[in-house]
């Protein structure tokens, strides 16, 4: 087989040369301009087919989604539209496409259909620009981490320990769910079970990428996690992907910097490798908004919004700071929320957050010191005793992107608060022996990775920003 040449590389390559393209077909129009499309980037090569020279029974297989090979030689075009076009001089069919059932005509489609053929959705522009954009993200993660000596820790997806101690997760088991052992008083005997013990699937890495971090020094994890919580909401998925670093010697102010640090190289990364894919989603996001009611309008295009959080310095507040402000808002006081701000101890809502971002400051937040009542029993207790060292930066039209804290470092401080929240110290001995054991300040955060492509590609549902959503009732493909 020839060697092919990527439809990203041929817009660069020499003209007057031939080269072999492979692809799909996205449109074969008059029987004589086939736009191919093989995925590498947004544009389609038009190929020119020699209507007169060309087998009859082999233009009838060329319809839209089939596979083609095709060999010619690389001209300028003379068509409005592209730079150049290849002069087709051997077309083979590598797949045949019945245009009559294919789901996926040359016609706009909605997001809903697109969802319930999702094995197909990545042949669209939108979901093809909004892959390429995932990858540019993951690749740019893996980049900013590793040029910064960060060591990329795997941490474990089946665990006994529940992180966030939500309890809403998914349990793992070998057992004959029609015949599960039991222990004499009737309740389930888990240590006939293949790991010996109750396991779940994880919420969270950040536990085992703390004990990471107690060794060598700045580690981070990037996996999958999963949420058994029965929510249809356009923000949540059962399973999702999560970055959490984790950094030995590091106090809230170092975690702030980092988190700010990240974003901002993130942002520039996909703005610099991501341009055309970026632009298309512009204008898509555009035409979206037109349908909408003006109130409900963005103020921002895409792009404008990425480059809003790439100049401005994030604002930095406290929890208490932010109650204030939310309290002696305006929309709080004409009763324009839909969670009224009362009192100090309110876990601020993503109307309070964006409140914040897009009104009050015009710029990112990130607000610190959270109650302790709100926060996980691993955040390191203020000197009041009513506070955390907890921290969450907030975007525009999304709220919170990220949420991490400085750890409770303390042994006595940290077993006080698992016994306050009910988590069994002797499940998590492991976890204590950190700081036994030559414990140091630390702190991490968490970045929900859907969460960041949905920011970046402008998309309103998550589940359109992960290839194969997870949600209840569904775990299709």
């Amino acid at each position: 087989m020839a060697k092919r040449i990527r439809v990203k590389d041929i817009f660069l390559a020499e003209t007057d040369k031939n080269y072999t393209v492979m692809g799909w077909v996205r449109t074969f129009r008059n029987n004589q301009f086939i736009a191919l499309n093989d995925g590498s980037c947004l544009a389609n090569l038009q190929a020119v087919v020699d209507f007169e020279q060309s087998d009859p029974a082999l233009l009838k297989r060329i319809t839209t989604g089939a596979s083609l090979k095709i060999e010619g030689k690389l001209i300028t075009s003379q068509g409005k539209g592209q730079s150049v076009e290849l002069i087709a001089e051997n077309i083979e069919v590598l797949g045949d496409c019945d245009a009559e059932i294919y789901p996926l005509q040359p016609k706009k489609h909605s997001l809903e259909f697109l969802r319930e053929i999702a094995h197909l959705r990545f042949r669209t522009n939108t979901f093809s620009a909004i892959f390429r954009v995932r990858h540019a993200l993951a690749f740019g993660i893996h980049k900013f981490f590793n040029d910064r000596n960060f060591v990329y820790i795997h941490s474990p997806i089946v665990t006994g320990s529940d992180a966030e101690g939500a309890g809403e997760m998914f349990q793992v088991t070998a057992f004959d769910l029609n015949n599960i052992p039991r222990s004499e008083d009737g309740s389930i005997n888990y240590k006939k079970d293949f790991f010996g013990k109750h396991t779940n699937l994880t919420v969270s890495g950040q536990l085992e990428a703390e004990l990471g971090a107690l060794a060598l020094s700045d580690v981070y994890t990037f996996g999958p996690t999963f949420r058994a919580e029965n929510s249809n909401t356009s923000r949540h998925l059962a399973e999702f992907w999560m970055i959490e670093p984790e950094v030995a010697f590091a106090d809230l102010t170092d975690n702030m910097d980092l988190a700010e640090d990240m974003l901002k190289y993130l942002i520039q990364y996909v703005l610099g490798h991501c341009a055309e894919d970026l632009a298309f989603l512009e204008q898509r996001l555009l035409e979206e908004e037109k349908q909408k009611p003006q109130i409900e309008r963005s103020e921002m295009a895409l792009r404008e919004k990425l480059t809003f959080c790439l100049e401005q310095p994030f604002e930095r507040l406290t929890y208490t700071e932010a109650i204030d402000i939310l309290k002696n808002s305006v929309p709080n006081k004409k009763g324009k929320f839909q969670y009224p701000i009362e009192k100090w101890g309110a876990d601020l809502q993503s109307e309070h957050e964006r409140y914040l971002v897009e009104k009050h400051f015009k710029r990112p937040v990130i607000l610190t010191n959270y109650p302790k009542e709100i926060k996980a029993f691993y955040m390191r207790m203020d000197d009041d005793d009513k506070t955390v060292r907890a921290m969450d930066v907030l975007f525009p039209g999304i709220g919170e992107i990220i949420g991490g804290s400085q750890r409770e470092e303390r042994y006595d401080k940290l077993l006080k608060r698992m016994e306050e929240m009910h988590i069994p110290a002797e499940e998590m001995s492991w976890f204590l022996d950190t700081r036994r054991y030559g414990t140091v300040p630390h702190a991490g955060f968490g970045l929900g990775f859907e969460r960041l492509v949905l920011f970046v590609t402008g998309m309103s549902n998550i589940r359109d920003v992960i290839p194969f959503p997870r949600f209840p009732g569904n775990a299709e493909f």
